[in-house]
C-alpha cells in the first residue's frame, strides 16, 4: 500500500480512536519521566479529559436520519467501519470508561497503589481502545486484535494490586479462563474463514449466501458455536461464568465495574457484529429462513441459565462484589433474550437503551461500594449496616441503583427490562417462555436487592462517623443517579435521541464510501 492510497482514507473517522491511543502514550511517556513524588492522580485527570474529548470527536459525527441516508465511512479495505451501529455502542463505551476513570482517581486501597497508580490510567485507555476497534471492526482480523487488546490490558488490571493476594488469584484465573475462550473463539473464526476465503465480514457475508453455502450448515453450526462459547466467557453468561465472582472479588473495584459494564458491552457489540452479519442473514436451505433460526434454543437455553442461576446464586453471597458478579450475570442472560428473539423491530434500540441504563446504574452501585469499602477494609454486605445514619445521601442514592438494578417503576433499569420483555413478546418472536423467565428471576432478584437496603436502614451500626466522598466520586454518583432517574422517567428522551441519529438496521450492511 503507497503513500498516494493511505492519504486518500478519510482517518477523521479514526479520530476518537487516535486520541485516546494519543493519550494513553501521553500518559506512558509522563509517568515514565515524572518523579515518584509526582502524585499520579493528575495523569488520570488527563485522561479523563482525552474520554471526554474523544466522545466530542464522536458526536461530531453523528449525522440526522432524517437528513438522508446515513453515510457509512470505511477505511483500511472495510476493515474499518464507522457506521450507526459503531457510533452508537463507542458512546456508551466511551461515557462508561469516563464514570470509572473517574472511579480510578479516587480509588486508594489499604496497601497503597503509589507505585503503580500511572500504569492503570494508560492500561484502562489501552483497554478501551480495544472495545472502540471491536465496535467498529469490519474484519475478523481487526475484531479479533480488539478483542485481545481488551482481554491483555484487563488480565493485568485485574491484578494490579501487586500486594493484594485476592487481586493476584483473581488475574491468574481471569487469564486461563481469557486464554481458554480466546482459543476458542478463533477456532471458530478458522471454520468460517475457510468456509469463504475471506475473513471480511460482508465479503462473507455475500459468499454465504450464495446458493451453495447451504450445503455447509453443519460446518457453519460449528464455526458459530465455537465463536459463541468463547465469546460468551467475556460476556459471562452461564456456564461461562465461572471466572467473573471470583475475579470481581479481588479485582480493584473500578476494573470490576469495567470489566461488569464496559467490557460486558464490548461482548455484546462484538456478538452483534459477527452473528448479525454472518448468521442471521445468511439464507438456510431453500433460501426461506435464516440458519440462526436453528440455532434459537441453543441461545435460548443460555440465556435462560444465565438469568436463572445468576439471580438465585446471588441470594447466598455475602461479598458485596461477588453478588454484584452474579447480577451482571443475570443482566447478560436479559439482554441475550433480546438477541435471541431476533426482533428486528426492537432489538437493536432495547439493546442499547439496556446497556445505557445499565452503566448508570451498575457504576453507580459500584461507586458505593468502593467508597464504603475502601473505608472500612471489607466487602461483606453487613458493611452497609446502618449506612443511613453514617451518610443518609450516599444511603439514599445507593437505593435508587438498587432499585433500577432490581426494575422497580420509574428507574432506567424498569423500562430497559420493559423493553426486552416487548421484544420477547412481539411479534414475529412471540418467545413467551422467555418472557416469563425474565419476569420471574427479576422477583428473585428482590430479594438480593432489599437484602442490601435492608443493612442500610433497618440494621443497627457500632461506628457512628461519617463517610467522606471524593469529588470524583461526587461527580459519578450525581451523573448516576442523573442517568438513573431521567431515564426512568423521560425514556423517550434517549430512544429518540437513537432513532434520529442511528439507523442501524439499513446502515450495518451497508458498504462503506
Amino acid at each position: 500500500m503507497d503513500i498516494e492510497t493511505l492519504l486518500s482514507f478519510d482517518w477523521g473517522a479514526m479520530m476518537p480512536e487516535f486520541i485516546i491511543l494519543g493519550v494513553a502514550t501521553l500518559l506512558s511517556l509522563l509517568d515514565l519521566f515524572l518523579k515518584k513524588e509526582f502524585d499520579r492522580r493528575y495523569l488520570g485527570w488527563i485522561g479523563f479529559a482525552g474520554i471526554l474529548v474523544a466522545i466530542g470527536f464522536l458526536v461530531g459525527t453523528f449525522e440526522s436520519v432524517g437528513a438522508g441516508q446515513p453515510k457509512v465511512t470505511s477505511i483500511l479495505h472495510e476493515t474499518f467501519r464507522l457506521d450507526s451501529f459503531a457510533q452508537s455502542f463507542k458512546l456508551l463505551l466511551l461515557i462508561g470508561s469516563a464514570l470509572v476513570m473517574l472511579m480510578a482517581i479516587s480509588y486508594e486501597p489499604k496497601e497503597g497503589i503509589k507505585t503503580y497508580r500511572g500504569e492503570f490510567y494508560y492500561l484502562f485507555l489501552t483497554a478501551l481502545l480495544g472495545t472502540m476497534f471491536m465496535a467498529s471492526s469490519g474484519d475478523l482480523i481487526t475484531l479479533f486484535i480488539g478483542l485481545e487488546l481488551l482481554s491483555l490490558s484487563s488480565y493485568i488490571l485485574a491484578g494490579i494490586r501487586k500486594y493484594h493476594g485476592p487481586s493476584n488469584e483473581s488475574a491468574m484465573k481471569y487469564v486461563i479462563n481469557g486464554a481458554i475462550a480466546t482459543a476458542i473463539t478463533l477456532f471458530g473464526m478458522s471454520y468460517v474463514f475457510g468456509l469463504t476465503g475471506t475473513t471480511n465480514l460482508l465479503e462473507m457475508q455475500q459468499i454465504l449466501m450464495q446458493a451453495y453455502a447451504t450445503e455447509l450448515q453443519h460446518m457453519l453450526l460449528i464455526g458459530f458455536i465455537m465463536m459463541f462459547v468463547g465469546l460468551s466467557f467475556k460476556l459471562a453468561t452461564v456456564p461461562f461464568h465461572m471466572w467473573a465472582p471470583d475475579v470481581y472479588e479481588g479485582a480493584p473495584t473500578p476494573v470490576a465495574a469495567f470489566l461488569g459494564v464496559v467490557s460486558k458491552a464490548a461482548g455484546f457489540v462484538i456478538v452483534l457484529r459477527i452473528f448479525v452479519t454472518l448468521f442471521i442473514m445468511t439464507p438456510a436451505e431453500g433460501g426461506e429462513t435464516s440458519m440462526f433460526l436453528s440455532l434459537q434454543e441453543f441461545l435460548a437455553i443460555i440465556a435462560v441459565a444465565s438469568m436463572v442461576i445468576g439471580n438465585v446464586v446471588a441470594l447466598r453471597q455475602r461479598n458485596v462484589k461477588r453478588m454484584l458478579a452474579y447480577s451482571s450475570i443475570g443482566h447478560a442472560g436479559y439482554i441475550l433474550v433480546a438477541v435471541t428473539t431476533l426482533n428486528f423491530l426492537y432489538m437493536f434500540d432495547a439493546i442499547w437503551f439496556y446497556l445505557l441504563a445499565y452503566l448508570f446504574m451498575s457504576i453507580g452501585a459500584f461507586a458505593v461500594v468502593q467508597i464504603v469499602t475502601t473505608k472500612y477494609g471489607t466487602e461483606d454486605v453487613s458493611v452497609f449496616a446502618g449506612l443511613y445514619r453514617r451518610s443518609p445521601a450516599l444511603a439514599v442514592i445507593m437505593s435508587i441503583f438498587l432499585l433500577s438494578l432490581a426494575g422497580i417503576p420509574g428507574t432506567a433499569g424498569f423500562i430497559a427490562k420493559v423493553n426486552i420483555f416487548i421484544s420477547a413478546i412481539s411479534e414475529p418472536s412471540n418467545a413467551y417462555v422467555l418472557a416469563s423467565v425474565l419476569i420471574a428471576t427479576t422477583v428473585v432478584s428482590y430479594v438480593y436487592y432489599f437484602g442490601i437496603m435492608t443493612q442500610m436502614f433497618f440494621r443497627p451500626t457500632a461506628d457512628e462517623e461519617k463517610v467522606d466522598i471524593p469529588v470524583p466520586m461526587w461527580i459519578v454518583l450525581v451523573i448516576g443517579v442523573i442517568g438513573t432517574v431521567i431515564l426512568g422517567i423521560m425514556p423517550n428522551i434517549a430512544l429518540d435521541f437513537f432513532h434520529n441519529y442511528f439507523n442501524i438496521l439499513y446502515d450495518f450492511f451497508l458498504p462503506g464510501q
